[in-house]
């Protein structure tokens, strides 16, 4: 109870300091400011520069340093101009550098991180909620990305965009020509938000247009400049595109004694843009071969791990829903759909979806899927709804509702009564200051199940302070017995029993705090030190303990790029029910209090050789762990890259609670041939889950945005004899068309 009291002043004050920074709010747009112009000519996408209207453009002010110190100017001189015609908005860039680029790879979608490149922050609506992220490499490999509401990447969204890049001995240079019928934007605003970022990876310096402060992403949005038009932006024009695929390939599954089969499908995707802020996606029979299969861990929790969502169509404007509740705790969770619980894949028959923004403050997003039968697995609808309204400057109030329905024969609901249904209602209020440094939330979260009563709710408050120094994170949050997610993921709420072989559901109540201090040093080898404390507190629902987690963790980062990383931890457990992590006879329920620690050390990644290796080991419950990781990269730029991770954990408990050994060794191998082709090799040996996996995957991006995969995959079991459990080659090949 002190606690809670104690927290709930904390939240307080943090309010009333955060309303306050609200009405110091700060905004750029009037010190950063870059007029653009209408091109008299045709401007043709070759990064020379050739046409008088570049001359003529406004060229942008100096950049500030953003990473690894947000004081002074860069290294090296950054310029950028913008025109636009009836179609594109055209940007060039001229980037002074030493005259040989570091590249990391030639893959789109790669990113901005480890490459020296180019990245160009849009906000058209300016309202600092939302925008896009374009970004081209000096080799030109191109990556875009949805900015959400939190300033946070989503990088599945694909859309077509033009760039070109030349190589000078004292620079680089890009053009870009970004079509208006990609963006969502109001056609009425003459001036939008705007920034530039730059990657000298070479320098290992981030560089930005607006001063950025250094504790802040380099594409917040809330730090833009302006993009001030002559005269209202063109109406975009209608858009409307149109992805057919078609797939083929053979299939053999020995584990279940089924032959090798031919299979053949196709189906298609559309996008269409209702309007200029409305976009419309649909598709039929939808497909996922080309994905790439899930990256392996040790599992050494009692509870499911959350792995991230793969496939494209989910992530696009996924923020939409999965920003709902906390880290380990949402209320969606698209991997849901279309996978059972043994992720084995279910047929996605069809889905909707509508997303954008209402008016200038409401952005909408309403979704609905369709599965089919496969084997005893019932059919499902799935729909999403959710409402985010901006309030304030950068707050915002956020409501959603979810429906999964299955079509289940009269002995199927007999015997599993509460999969006929589950449905969630909920609403959030994030509150932000323009800068984003206070920041504050509260949640109420409702399930609905056949049958189920009382224990249905997840509530959950906090806030942040994001200083420049100094972060401090609080959170309080309650979850109900029986609060059902069907579209959701819960890692706690399921308890395994493994004396009785059952899952016991549980509520709880989660407190965590964190304190994080940042020390810059000048003229020293280091660019930051990090030292954070965290705390960790679970109480059953009759708030009596269940566990508890302190973590002492310290980041050393050098100014070579190289990384030095320790943590120690103290854990304590009131244990409800028997597990046990070797097999044998389940350690006894019980209290359990150990410690541990991890030490590792990462190498400067620019180099053509670079390591990362760690070790670690402690009390683990009533035995001991030992753990070991280990990874080697060989790059030679940027046409090929060799890695080879492996980790390795030695555990023992006393007497007939046993021992174990286990070990995940996980090779990959990519190879660019050009902007275009690529083929990626990537294999998983796992002694935890008894498999080894072969995963090599071929693409050719013959045209923008067009597709062939060609693709491998083979299964083994690993224990007590290497033996093949199912194989598959596949090609999926689509096609990008507007209409």
């Amino acid at each position: 109870m002190y606690n809670q009291r104690c927290f709930l002043l904390t939240l307080l004050l943090l309010f009333s300091q955060a309303f306050a920074q609200q009405r110091d709010g700060i905004t750029f747009q009037k010190d950063y400011q870059l007029p653009i112009r209408k091109a008299q000519t045709t401007i043709k996408i070759d990064g020379e520069f050739a046409e008088q209207d570049w001359q003529l453009a406004k060229t942008t002010s100096p950049f500030w340093m953003k990473f690894p110190t947000d004081e002074g100017k860069p290294k090296r001189k950054t310029e950028v101009k913008a025109l636009y015609d009836e179609r594109f908005i055209y940007f060039s860039v001229t980037a002074y550098d030493s005259g040989k680029a570091f590249i990391t790879s030639l893959k789109r979608d790669v990113g901005h991180d480890g490459n020296d490149g180019f990245g160009i922050v849009l906000d058209p609506v300016n309202q600092r909620t939302n925008g896009y992220f374009f970004v081209v490499n000096a080799f030109n490999a191109q990556s875009e990305s949805l900015i959400n509401t939190s300033s946070d990447l989503d990088p599945s969204w694909d859309n077509k965009w033009y760039s070109a890049t030349k190589q000078y001995a004292d620079k680089w240079t890009a053009e870009i020509a970004i079509p208006f019928k990609s963006l969502r934007y109001s056609a009425d605003k003459t001036t939008w938000g705007i920034n530039f970022v730059r990657i000298d990876t070479k320098s290992n310096e981030y560089s930005v247009w607006t001063h950025v402060p250094v504790n802040f992403r380099s594409y917040d949005i809330g730090y833009t400049g302006a993009l001030v038009w002559d005269q209202l932006p063109p109406q975009s024009k209608s858009n409307v595109v149109f992805i057919p695929y078609s797939t083929g390939g053979i299939n053999s599954d020995k584990e279940n004694n089924q032959p090798g089969k031919g299979e053949f499908n196709a189906g298609f995707d559309a996008k269409v843009a209702l309007n200029s802020s409305l976009n419309l996606d649909i598709t039929v029979n939808l497909d996922f071969s080309q994905i790439e299969v899930d990256r392996q861990v040790t599992n050494l929790t009692r509870f499911n791990i959350f792995f991230p969502e793969r496939r494209n169509f989910f992530l696009e404007n996924a923020d939409l829903y999965s920003e709902y509740g906390i880290p380990l705790i949402r209320p969606f969770y698209s991997r849901r759909i279309g996978l059972d619980k043994f992720a084995n894949r279910i047929p996605i028959l069809g889905g909707v979806r509508l997303t954008g923004n209402l008016d200038k403050r409401t952005r909408i997003g309403v979704m609905n899927m369709q599965t089919g039968r496969k084997d005893d697995y019932a059919p499902e609808n799935y729909s999403a709804v959710s409402v985010k309204h901006q309030v304030f400057k950068r707050s915002s109030f956020n409501t959603y509702f979810l429906n999964r329905q299955a079509f289940m024969t009269a002995d199927e609901l007999k015997q599993q009564p509460l999969d006929e249904y589950g449905r969630n209602l909920g609403g959030e209020f994030n509150y932000s200051d323009i800068q984003g440094k206070w920041n504050a939330w509260s949640a109420y979260h409702k399930s609905y199940k056949p049958g189920i009563k009382g224990e249905d709710m997840f509530t959950d408050f906090g806030g942040l302070y994001n200083g420049r120094n100094l972060n401090v994170l609080i959170d309080y949050a309650t979850v109900g017995t029986n609060y059902y997610a069907d579209m959701g993921f819960i890692q706690r709420i399921e308890n395994y029993d493994a004396d009785k072989d059952s899952i016991i559901r549980l509520g709880f109540k989660q407190f965590y705090s964190e304190a994080g201090y940042r020390i810059f040093p000048k003229k020293s080898i280091f660019n930051q030190h990090y030292i954070v404390l965290s705390h960790l507190l679970i109480n059953n629902p009759n708030n009596s303990f269940n566990e508890r987690n302190i973590n002492l963790r310290y980041n050393m980062q050098f100014r070579n790029t190289s990384n030095l990383f320790m943590r120690g931890g103290l854990n304590e457990v009131d244990l409800l029910f028997p597990t046990s992590f070797t097999g044998a006879t389940p350690i006894p329920k019980g209290y359990y209090r150990y410690k541990d620690f991890f030490v590792e050390y990462e190498s400067d990644f620019r180099k053509t050789f670079s390591y990362r290796i760690g070790a670690g080991g402690g009390e683990f419950y009533n035995g001991t762990s030992k753990q070991v990781s280990a990874m080697i990269n060989y790059r030679n730029q940027p046409h090929l890259n060799i890695a080879l991770q492996a980790d390795y954990y030695d555990l023992r408990f006393p007497g007939i609670y046993g021992k174990t050994e286990l070990l995940l060794i996980a090779p990959r191998v990519e190879i660019n041939f050009n902007t275009s082709m690529f083929w990626t090799t990537f294999l998983q040996y796992n002694t935890q889950n008894n498999n080894f996996n072969i995963n090599s995957r071929f693409q050719w991006r013959y045209k923008p945005m067009s597709d062939l995969f060609l693709v491998y995959t083979d299964n083994y079991l690993t224990t007590p004899v290497l033996k093949n459990r199912n194989r598959a080659i596949v090609f999926k090949l689509n096609y990008w068309l507007n209409l």
